[in-house]
């Protein structure tokens, strides 16, 4: 009975009529479209003003944040009610008014059809994976190791032992005596290393990434740091470190590129701007949230260091508050949280630029999010960044550096071997910008659209440790 209802699922698969097809899921979608306006339109036209007072309400939190933030004293403490105050405002009224019901069944209905309408369009995405091939295990594989890292992952999760079990070296780092990674993986790679590997934070592994690409060996990644930006985007399964530790037996290696941002090199992001004024103070990494409130003032408002220019080949962007390079473009411009890289093998730097000049500002960007004007997104292989200061403060992969003018972004691609297990959980899927039209034809489209699951690439020809 198993096998038959297995074939029977295969095949409603393969038709397109299953349940999960991309058509199924567009189709649903519209459904769900519909829906949420019909719950809109049957409100009537005398209700339609209240319904735009949640639109206004919206705004008016986004320009109350901005007061928050930019402001301190009184002004802060108004922008922190009014941004708390306004949304309040808005479902009391919607409350009273007897739309609450409406509103909540259309919100509803319409986050239903985005998550339908992205599953689609998912499900006719190609492999976009980044190419992997097989390599030969290393004999001498040395890891360094940050005991502090994550809060103790290297001791909690057995690294250093499993480690070794598995032939590695490992070089515990002597936080007390301030180590310096580079100098400590370019020893060991004089000493025969033919694999170099960090269970740490992001900004020792770009140090050590760096060596590794500087001398062709392949480089590792065990996630013992706090957030493993870098992992994620190569898939490694962070809530157990010791699952990359797979790699020295059961391994696959990846071509991903490589950012350098004057001569430094970095795996995930280099920061300019207030974030990178913000992790210059030494009170940041013990207090955050009240370091950033406390400057945020004057980084806002331009009274705390020199403005930055930003220039491409063929772009300029003038006096931005914050810019974020990252190797390889993020899916989303998402200033705050990074968001996650759909590949690191693109051979592109990603860039976003925000520029928020006031109130008015702020409430564009609590509307549009990404897509307001005081974000701007592009992809280059080269960046400069100048000021009238002596010194750019540069946030490099978390680290905190001080940088004479201009500060040139670079990106070299394909440049670093990473070895990952064979056998890795991946980074969930990163929903695209939904082509509603797109997802139209989808629905409407009679011909069969089989599923295609979002695999890795790999080349079983192996390659040279």
């Amino acid at each position: 009975m198993n096998a038959t209802r297995t074939a029977s699922e295969t095949e409603r698969d393969r038709s397109g009529r299953g349940v999960r097809s991309p058509r199924a899921l567009a189709r649903f979608a519209l459904v769900c479209v519909a829906a949420a306006v019909a719950a809109v339109v049957a409100v009537g036209a005398s209700h339609w003003l209240i319904l735009l007072l949640g639109l206004v309400g919206l705004a008016l939190a986004g320009a109350g944040l901005w007061w928050a933030l930019a402001h301190r004293g009184i002004a802060r403490l108004c922008g922190a009610l009014l941004a708390i105050g306004a949304p309040v405002g808005v479902l009391v009224l919607y409350a009273v008014s007897g739309l609450w019901i409406v509103a909540a069944a259309a919100v509803a209905a319409w986050t239903v059809a985005v998550a339908c309408a992205r599953s689609a369009l998912r499900g006719l995405r190609t492999p976009h994976g980044m190419r992997s091939r097989s390599a030969r295990s290393p004999r001498r594989p040395v890891l360094i190791m940050n005991p502090r890292s994550g809060g103790g992952k290297v001791g909690r999760f057995g690294l250093v032992e499993k480690a070794e079990a598995l032939g590695a070296r490992v070089i515990l780092l002597d936080l007390d005596t301030r180590p310096d990674p580079v100098a400590l993986a370019r020893r060991a790679v004089a000493e025969g290393a033919d694999l170099l590997g960090v269970a740490g934070g992001d900004g020792t592994q770009a140090l050590v990434a760096g060596v590794a690409a500087e001398h062709g060996l392949p480089f590792m990644v065990v996630t013992a740091g706090t957030r493993n930006h870098f992992a994620m985007d190569l898939g490694l399964d962070r809530d157990d470190p010791a699952r990359s530790l797979d790699a020295l037996t059961d391994g696959v290696e990846l071509r991903v590129d490589l950012g350098e941002v004057a001569g430094r090199p970095f795996v995930n992001t280099a920061s300019f701007g207030a974030y990178a004024q913000i992790v210059q103070n030494p009170d940041y990494r013990d207090a955050k949230a009240a370091t950033a409130l406390d400057q945020l003032p004057d980084l806002l408002t331009g009274h705390a260091a020199g403005a930055l220019t930003v220039r491409t080949d063929d772009q300029r962007l003038d006096t931005p508050q914050a810019v974020l390079v990252s190797n390889n473009p993020y899916a989303r411009a998402d200033p705050i949280g990074g968001g996650r890289r759909p590949r690191l093998d693109t051979g592109t730097l990603g860039v976003i630029a925000v520029r928020v000049e006031g109130a008015a500002h702020a409430a564009e960007l609590a509307l549009l999010g990404e897509r307001a004007s005081s974000i701007t997104t592009l992809t280059t292989q080269r960046l400069v960044i100048e000021s009238d200061e002596d010194l750019i403060p540069v946030a490099v992969d978390g680290e905190a550096l001080m940088l004479p003018p201009p500060v040139v972004c670079t990106i070299r691609p394909g440049a670093l071997r990473v070895r990952v297990p064979r056998h890795r959980p991946g980074a969930p899927y990163i929903a695209p910008s939904i082509d509603w039209r797109r997802v139209v034809r989808l629905a409407f489209d009679r011909t069969p659209h089989p599923r295609k699951h979002n695999r890795e690439h790999t080349d079983d020809r192996p390659t040279a440790a």
